[in-house]
């Protein structure tokens, strides 16, 4: 008689659905602002909120928004969302009132649950008839706000019983802190039982090597943010019960991941940079032994700073590029290691091409503007026009410029809207922000195009000071001889600005539109202009003093 052979982990029912049924008692929060909550204890309270919405008219496919800070908030209204058919908008923090007017009311927002921290952002909307309560419009506050309706409150009389009529739902994104139209994104809901569609979609850990019940996943970034929220969800679907941060510190993070025993987790090229920016008594004092996966996008990550964090965490930092629109690619820690920079290769389904400016193909090394073909495609909410821009066929663009090898690793570029042209040559600040965040002296920086009557636009550097340091002509002299090692003489910045704090958005990108509209003023001076390399022979004016 044969043994029979032990079970593999992912033979068992998984999805947050069936993980509550089967195991009600398991950590799903295990740290959060809150407290913790068992998988039972958090379906109940999911269910809890269906009662609720559905009370105040959000029927299957109607939006629900959320702007709350990190917490167990946005975890039960995403599951309430899944598993009534509604669709969840996970609301930027930073949302100016009329930037949150627009998103509510270009997707017909249902339900609207706002933190008491961010409750007098309302107070700027117009709503239809006047005031929240005279609209279709139910406002609802996570903590007591004088004249609305707390949810505490709100939910109370409704059981935390299973709902009837269950169907999936899912997530209606926004890009965070537009100024001007929103883009929003809201995909087609599929048709299924909603335990069974949880467990297909624990599928998405497997990508990442996040093994079924391994061990606690670290939610460090804004959990409003797409790429979080699709981490922290894939966590739940596994069996990782969540530490989540309220907000994030680099050392506290540390701390975290000793205490815990992190496994998994989902961070930004930012948060690296802060990290390695500890002192080394600070980051030798904590034990990250346990980690297994911590997985970056959103914004790319420099090389030097991946190389450094691998040395340190060992080889357990993977990557992937893509979007609300549609993933693109995966690099296992090994594949990066083996080409590094790369942002790996197109995962399962996935087609990837580089095109020209006209469409046309171009051959492997060469840059171009980088398309996707998932066979699914999305459509922006409302909005056609947007939509076909970004279209050419079937294939879709996330705004991106990079190159393909033979073998079918992506490189990313830079943003396309980011490049600099100056004298017609193609200059992209990814580059020469990489470099000079690896210079101790950098804190962070931004690199942007200052326009230029001769040369159409002059590459130009925005630093925010390592702590201890005040800018002066000898650290300009530095970081100019810096760049010099390692970029041709036209990527060297020629202008150079100090800022006390960069403009990011909660995925960790450089917030260049505000920038630009800061510093890129051809009447603007508040900065000297470098010396020209010997080896070019651009002639340049001094821009002034600084």
């Amino acid at each position: 008689m044969t043994e029979a052979s032990p079970s593999h982990p992912w033979d068992r029912r998984l999805g947050f659905w069936w993980i509550a049924e089967d195991h009600p008692e398991a950590l799903a929060i295990a740290a959060s602002p809150e407290g913790v909550f068992t998988y039972g204890e958090l379906a109940g309270r999911s269910h809890q909120l269906v009662h609720l919405f559905r009370s105040l008219g959000a029927a299957p496919g109607a939006p629900v928004a959320v702007m709350a800070r990190n917490g167990v908030t946005l975890v039960e209204a995403s599951l309430a969302c899944h598993e009534s058919g509604l669709h969840m908008i996970p609301l930027n923090t930073h949302l100016s009132a009329h930037e949150l007017g627009l998103i509510l009311r270009h997707s017909g927002t249902r339900v609207l649950v706002v933190d008491a921290a961010f409750a007098g952002v309302l107070d700027g909307i117009e709503f239809e008839g006047g005031e929240p309560g005279d609209s279709n419009l139910a406002v609802l506050t996570v903590g007591e706000v004088e004249g609305r309706t707390s949810l505490q409150v709100a939910r109370a009389d409704h059981p935390t019983t299973l709902p009837n009529g269950r169907c999936q739902g899912g997530l209606f994104v926004y890009t965070s802190g537009t100024t001007g139209h929103p883009k929003g994104i809201r995909r087609p809901l599929r048709d299924g039982d909603v335990g069974a569609l949880a467990n297909e979609a624990a599928v998405f850990g497997r990508a990442f090597d996040l093994r079924p019940f391994d061990g606690p996943m670290l939610v460090s970034t804004g959990m409003f943010h797409g790429g979080s929220h699709a981490y922290y969800m894939g966590g739940l679907n596994v069996g990782h019960a969540l530490v989540i941060m309220e907000r994030f510190d680099a050392e506290a993070t540390l701390a975290a991941i000793e205490a815990h025993r992190i496994r998994s987790g989902y961070m930004v090229p930012t948060q690296f940079h802060r990290l390695l920016q500890l002192p080394d008594d600070v980051r030798s004092r904590y034990d990250v032994s346990s980690l297994h996966s911590i997985v970056h996008s959103a914004a790319p990550c420099p090389r030097a700073v991946k190389e450094r964090m691998m040395a340190w965490w060992g080889p357990v930092v993977w990557e992937t590029y893509g979007g609300v629109e549609g993933a693109a690619t995966i690099a296992k820690p090994t594949a990066w290691l083996e080409h590094p920079g790369t942002v790996g290769r197109a995962v399962k389904g996935v087609r990837l091409a580089i095109l020209d400016d006209d469409g046309a193909e171009l051959a492997p090394g060469e840059v171009g503007h980088i398309y996707v073909d998932n066979g699914v495609g999305f459509t922006y909410h409302d909005d056609p026009e947007q939509t076909d821009s970004v279209f050419r066929g079937s294939r879709f663009s996330l705004g991106d410029m990079g190159y393909l090898t033979e073998d079918g690793y992506l490189f990313i570029a830079d943003r396309a809207k980011d490049m600099i042209i100056t004298g017609g040559t193609n200059v992209y600040p990814a580059e020469i922000e990489a470099v000079l965040l690896d210079h101790p002296d950098v804190h962070d920086v931004a690199v942007i195009g200052v326009p230029d009557p001769d040369w159409g636009e002059t590459v130009s550097a925005v630093v925010q000071v390592a702590g201890g340091r005040d800018w002066s002509e000898a650290l300009e002299a530095l970081l100019v001889a810096h760049c010099r090692q390692r970029l041709a003489s036209y990527k060297v910045p020629r202008r150079w600005f100090v800022a006390d704090e960069l403009p990011r958005t909660e995925a960790g990108k450089l917030a260049k539109r505000a920038l630009r509209e800061q510093f890129a003023s051809p009447t603007l001076v508040l900065s000297r202009e470098s010396s020209g390399d010997p080896e070019d022979s651009r002639d340049r004016t001094g821009a002034g003093g600084s």
